[in-house]
């Protein structure tokens, strides 16, 4: 069998909710073993659903069972002297650890940087949270709609003339765990020319404002504050979206020859003649009334008919796509992206595929593990802890 590129690699994910997590799935995802410690009462995305059948139950969470692929499942109670006392025999043997404690909890758990690097030199520590370790927001706690309004994007997105919008889901977690593989990933380089691990410090409100493309730089450079556009963009016409039959398809005719094509695929030609609609910025200015008389036509037609007469007349366009299309869409079959996961509590289920592919160390699909699933493997058979052990352990709650 090919080895995996992380193979050898040993990965402590002790986070809790999404972005320690996606960390640890994509280190996991490429061949390092991550061994998911939770507490014994489960980790709080095992109660969040939605839930198989709709019925609540710690094992078939769909998001602790994306976020934990390709885990091996241990439960310590890092509050309790015999949890500490595992926890540090684990910090020994690992490559890289994956937290969300903050400072405050890391000294409560006597898991501070210092201690866990005297434990183990060549350790990563990957720490991810809402506002970094230092500054007047430390010790704050954070959320996704937080980290939307903090990190700029709630007052970009919307329609003009209405409230700020919050974006989609925990999409900044998820960004907090990419950037934190991707800082772990680079340590690993680094250790290989100094042999001492570092600390990685991940604020999830900071990766946010890094993907704010030029609108701070436009602000610094000219003063220019970015508005509110809603599904329009701010130098021309038609960027936007239009309803379909059964849907919305995005339109980005942004060069004239596209606009101009457009109008003829529409059979609206003599648009052009009218000076209100003369170029991009005349019909942005006027994209109310440029709208009004086109949109009709698009509601005539499905998505799909509207999607491959752009391919046609060489316009720029987009399916708006549901869940379902997703996982029908030809290319997406194409490529095999989806890929049938089994679990013992859900049965097979598919999920999405690999982020990124490399031709020599193929990446694998892996299930999260049960609550606890992996105690005797890890802390017996690695660490020595002995069947009376790992019974007084369980009656203590320490596992």
């Amino acid at each position: 069998m090919t080895a995996r590129a992380l193979e050898g690699i040993s990965v402590l994910d002790l986070s809790e909710y999404v972005a320690g997590a996606y960390c640890g799935k994509l280190l996991g995802e490429f061949g390092a073993e991550v061994i998911k410690v939770e507490n014994p009462e489960g980790d709080r995305a095992r109660r969040e659903g939605p839930f198989l059948n709709k019925v609540p139950h710690q094992e078939t969470s769909a998001l602790f069972a994306y976020l934990n692929t390709n885990k091996l499942g241990i439960t310590v109670d890092c509050r309790k002297k015999s949890g500490q006392k595992i926890l540090r025999e684990l910090v020994s043997r690992a490559d890289i650890l994956v937290e969300n404690f903050g400072p405050q909890l890391r000294e409560r758990l006597g898991l501070s940087l210092e201690i866990m690097h005297e434990w183990n030199s060549r350790l990563i520590t990957v720490s991810i949270s809402y506002f970094g370790e230092t500054g007047p927001y430390a010790r704050f706690r954070g959320t996704p709609l937080v980290a939307y309004a903090l990190g700029g994007y709630m007052y970009l997105t919307g329609e003009p003339d209405r409230e700020p919008l919050q974006g989609p889901g925990p999409q900044p977690e998820y960004l907090g765990g990419l950037h934190g593989a991707i800082g772990a990933l680079a340590s690993l380089c680094s250790r290989e020319h100094t042999g001492v691990g570092q600390h990685v410090e991940v604020p999830i409100f900071e990766a946010m404002v890094s993907l704010h493309q030029f609108t701070i730089v436009r602000y610094n450079y000219g003063g220019i504050i970015q508005k509110r556009l809603g599904n329009r963009y701010a130098w021309t016409h038609p960027i936007t979206l239009y309803a379909c039959q059964d849907g919305y398809v995005a339109m980005s005719a942004s060069a004239e020859d596209q606009a101009q094509r457009l109008m003829y695929m529409i059979g609206m030609e003599s648009l052009l003649e009218d000076p209100r609609f003369a170029d991009g910025l005349h019909r942005l200015a006027n994209a109310d009334a440029f709208d009004a008389l086109v949109e009709p036509w698009f509601r005539e037609r499905s998505k799909e008919e509207v999607f491959h007469l752009c391919q046609e007349w060489r316009i720029p366009c987009g399916l708006v796509t549901t869940a379902e299309d997703l996982l029908h869409d030809p290319q997406y079959l194409a490529r095999e992206y989806w890929v049938q996961v089994e679990h013992p509590a859900t049965g097979v289920v598919t999920f999405p595929g690999a982020p990124f592919r490399m031709s020599e160390t193929p990446w694998l699909a892996g299930r999260a593990p049960l609550l606890g699933e992996h105690n005797q493997m890890i802390l017996g058979e690695r660490l020595g802890y002995s069947m009376p052990d790992l019974v007084r352990l369980r009656q203590d709650g320490v596992i």
